[in-house]
């Protein structure tokens, strides 16, 4: 098994076994095309590496010799268009396909890879284009992007530029066909062999491998810059948290464009000799997904709380779930009533993950854990990891702190590099050898570590400092309540006040005796000062594709 190369011991006893004794062979000059992608293709040329479907009953099969081959002429193509060592390339691919083979030929040549969403709007475009000095683009053809693009590249134009599924028809008003290439078209016409790249062209260890764009609350969005070891960071999320295993089927709810992507979708998975699965969808609904866990027969799964509480309003007795063993849950803190409802349905507890675009799986409940409903569980082996007060001191047990990775004596493997081309930026964040992360935790007498907020969510009230998870648990524990997003807002008395937007349940409706019902439900299973003063009723919440709430859009 191709994972042996890379760990010299894969069972373990206990966490406290697996805390300690985990290591990996980290092998000089590593590339995860040609190491992984291109060796599992020569040992099981046969062996399924995609699962593809889409919402229109489209589905695709593809063996790991076939994404050899296809990634080699993409690689082929790319150099054919001088795309060499070190140019930085964007991908905006949705789910589709080809972003599997267009990624892995990036690798090997030694490009710059950039993920990137179609929900970017002009100024996000304009802006990555010339901050990471993006030399070609790689876009799917689809109006959901197609006027922003062209928006985009009227001002700062691109001289490559390639289509996922054809051109971009001539009589379209809105955009300017001319310079656009044919990505499948192009593919198929080059060589199905790639030699590995030597002498100055070669990848290296430190070398910048992947681009993440990632938004704080103030100011334009961070270039976080993972290097080529980044994917050996993920045996610990694909093996030990997702659990996934040789032959496996494994489903991360995620597109491409964001970071869970290479954390489910394409690293870890293959080296477990895991099979990716991969369903094409523009908006999310539990039957189509529930459909698709059942008739692929996903083994190991992974989404967001937002999802499984979708999931589990379903009736799951009408799916046949039995191939699937295991599940875990990321992105946002764990409500219990979701835990509590997802075992008694399935069986499965619920494990939950935590990390983030900067870092691999930092703190996940492993499998000799047994799950604390809402904990994160404990860290993970090479993080150092501590929970800091203001004055960058440990916290006591039960105190909320600031989730730090101490860096002084060991670097994990996969944490990022820095935030490309901005020392400044990264010195804010990362100093003498502790790397805050901005997220605000607690963690108990077991070691179980209790995801509060992100720092810029925590709500400042007369005092009190109120995360925002604590109430949104309160609130999903009512009935009426379907989603919800709590935030704080200004207040000339109390400094901020809490917020809840909430979507309703099927059946209630708005009024003010349910607002005041709600709020006293909060004041009854949480500290009453906790309760939201405001609340406003909405169709639904902002998300990004993958499920996340976005409480910055809500706050603006």
């Amino acid at each position: 098994m191709l994972l042996n190369n890379f760990l010299p011991r894969t069972d373990f006893d206990s966490y406290e076994d697996f805390y300690e004794n985990y290591r990996v062979n980290v092998p000089e000059n590593f590339n995860y095309g040609f190491d992984v992608v291109d060796e599992i293709a020569r040992e099981e040329p046969n062996k399924t590496a995609l699962v593809w479907c889409n919402d229109s009953s489209a589905e695709r099969f593809v063996s790991f010799g076939e994404m050899s081959a296809w990634s080699n002429r993409m690689a082929n193509l790319f150099s054919s268009l001088s795309i060499k060592k070190g140019d930085v390339v964007m991908l905006i691919l949705k789910r589709r396909a080809e972003y599997w083979p267009a990624v892995i030929a990036l690798h090997k040549i030694g490009a710059v890879a950039i993920p990137a969403t179609n929900q970017l709007k002009k100024k996000d475009l304009l802006y990555r284009f010339k901050a990471a000095n993006v030399k070609m683009l790689i876009s799917v053809n689809e109006p959901s992007i197609r006027t922003e693009l062209s928006e985009a590249l009227a001002e700062h134009p691109l001289e490559l530029k390639l289509l996922c599924d054809g051109p971009y028809p001539a009589a379209s008003p809105d955009l300017d066909p001319e310079g656009w290439l044919d990505l499948s078209a192009l593919t198929e016409r080059e060589s199905s062999l790639f030699a590995r790249p030597c002498g100055d062209q070669a990848t290296h260890n430190d070398d910048p491998m992947l681009l993440y764009f990632t938004s704080g609350t103030t100011g334009m969005p961070k270039m976080v810059s993972h290097t080529y070891t980044y994917p050996l960071g993920h045996i610990l999320t694909a093996k030990y948290w997702q659990n996934c295993s040789d032959g496996g089927l494994h489903f991360t709810v995620a597109e491409t464009g964001w970071a869970k992507a290479s954390w489910g979708k394409l690293y870890g998975q293959w080296l477990c000799g895991s099979a990716v699965m991969v369903f094409d969808f523009d908006r999310f609904n539990a039957r189509s997904l529930l459909s698709v866990i059942e008739k692929y027969r996903v083994t190991t799964f992974c989404a967001p709380p937002t999802m499984y509480r979708y999931i589990i309003k379903e009736d799951l007795s009408k799916y046949n779930l039995s191939a699937l063993s295991y599940a875990v849950v990321a992105g946002e803190p764990l409500n219990p009533e979701i835990y509590d409802r997802f075992l008694e349905e399935t069986g499965l507890a619920l494990r939950e993950g935590y990390g983030q675009t900067e870092m691999t799986c930092a703190v996940a409940t492993y499998p000799w854990m047994k799950p604390k409903p809402g904990s994160m569980g404990r860290p993970s082996p090479g993080y150092q990891l501590a929970i800091l007060d203001e004055n960058l001191s440990p916290c006591e047990a039960d105190r909320q702190g600031e989730i730090a990775i101490m860096t002084r004596e060991q670097r994990p493997i996969g944490l990022f590099g820095g935030y490309y081309q901005d020392d400044e930026r990264t010195a804010s964040v990362w100093k003498d050898g502790i790397y805050r992360t901005g997220d605000t935790a607690w963690m108990d007498e077991d070691g179980y570590i209790w995801f509060v907020g992100r720092s810029d969510d925590i709500i400042k009230s007369s005092g009190y400092r109120i995360g925002p998870f604590e109430v949104e648990s309160a609130l999903l524990e009512h009935p009426a309540v379907m989603e919800c997003a709590v935030t704080g807002v200004a207040d000339p008395e109390r400094g901020e006040v809490v917020k809840a937007s909430i979507v309703l349940s099927h059946g209630f409706g708005e009024s003010r005796d349910l607002i005041k019902e709600l709020q006293d439900h909060v004041k009854a299973i949480t500290a009453p000062y906790k309760y939201p003063r405001v609340v406003e009723f909405v169709r639904e919440l902002p998300k990004t594709i993958s499920g996340k709430i976005r409480r910055v859009e809500i706050r603006g």
